[in-house]
């Protein structure tokens, strides 16, 4: 990228930023933005967000295996095309319009964040 070139990202859809803050309403986890989008923290270590129209997890390696196997149009979750960010996995919105099945993949994400040491702050 040349200097003065930026990055151009779409606004995340008001209906996808609700549905996340709602369902997030009942877990233990700060809320802050990255890059301009909602994103949920547990000690420091993001687990759950929003990227223009796309709503992610962080799961464990095994996790994201096992969700790209039972779930057609699980994909790596990248933020820049051709760069994954590792562990975490964009999900199709037929996979979180499916509330039981989100909650599960949703609790899978905080099991495996809880379990990371806490993020130290950058001084």
């Amino acid at each position: 990228m040349s200097e003065g070139t930026r990055l151009e990202w779409k606004k995340a859809p008001d209906e996808l930023v609700e549905f996340l803050a709602k369902e997030m309403k009942t877990v233990k986890c700060d809320y802050r933005k990255m890059f301009g989008y909602p994103a949920y923290f547990i000690n420091g270590n993001m687990f759950t967000g929003i990227h223009g129209e796309t709503l992610f997890l962080r799961l464990a390696d095994s996790d994201v295996q096992r969700i790209m196997k039972e779930n057609s149009g699980v994909a790596f979750f990248e933020v820049m095309k051709g760069r994954p960010m590792k562990g975490y996995v964009a999900l199709p919105k037929s996979l979180y319009s499916q509330p039981g099945l989100f909650k599960k993949w949703v609790q899978e994400s905080i099991r495996y964040v809880s379990s990371l040491p806490p993020k130290q702050k950058k001084k």
